[in-house]
């Protein structure tokens, strides 16, 4: 695969986990570098680990994921926006903070919902027996880079409009789950 279709290739997959990135600096409180690239780290491995495990799965996982690969991504952003807008509702809620991205395991649940399309490309890769190196290496860095650069954008958006940021986070990730789903049905 040559270089200018493995970068565009990395950047659209990039994109949903920027979305998140800047919800998650929108709702952060007190961004801190290490919080940039925790989030960065995260996208950016799974974006590149993804791939790897899609190309390996081969052509006979694909039919078994493709059925269903966009509820499960629609399905983890929906709860999380739909949690961050509940709490953005509720402030008193004393509850895990699922909202939040320091949470290891939002972190997580993130992290997979942005990157089953990446899995996808890793399968296609597999049926075209073409070489994932060059390809995971650049998804990885761009949507390190990409995630990281979202998060201070977000946090920039979040101290301009702070009031309503956790209702507009919550609604940004539904937004992105809803459009994986519609792009696949």
């Amino acid at each position: 695969m040559d270089l200018v279709s493995s970068i565009l290739i990395a950047f659209g997959l990039s994109a949903d986990a920027f979305a998140v990135s800047v919800s998650s600096g929108m709702t952060l409180k007190g961004v801190r570098i290490e919080d940039a690239v925790r989030i960065a780290t995260f996208f950016g491995g799974f974006q590149a680990f993804m791939p790897v495990v899609g190309w390996w799965a081969g052509m006979g996982f694909r039919d078994a994921i493709a059925t269903f690969d966009h509820w499960i991504a629609f399905g983890l952003l929906a709860f999380i926006g739909g949690k961050m807008i509940y709490e953005a509702l509720h402030p008193d809620t004393d509850e895990d903070n699922v909202r939040d991205t320091r949470n290891l395991y939002t972190l997580l649940l993130l992290a997979i919902a942005t990157s089953i399309d990446a899995l996808a490309v890793g399968l296609g890769f597999s049926l075209l027996s073409i070489s994932i190196s060059l390809p995971v290496i650049l998804i990885g860095v761009i949507t390190f880079m990409m995630s990281f650069c979202g998060v201070f954008l977000g946090k920039k958006f979040g101290e301009l409009f702070s009031s309503q940021v956790e209702i507009i986070g919550g609604c940004i990730l539904i937004l992105i789950g809803t459009k994986i789903l519609f792009e696949h049905l």
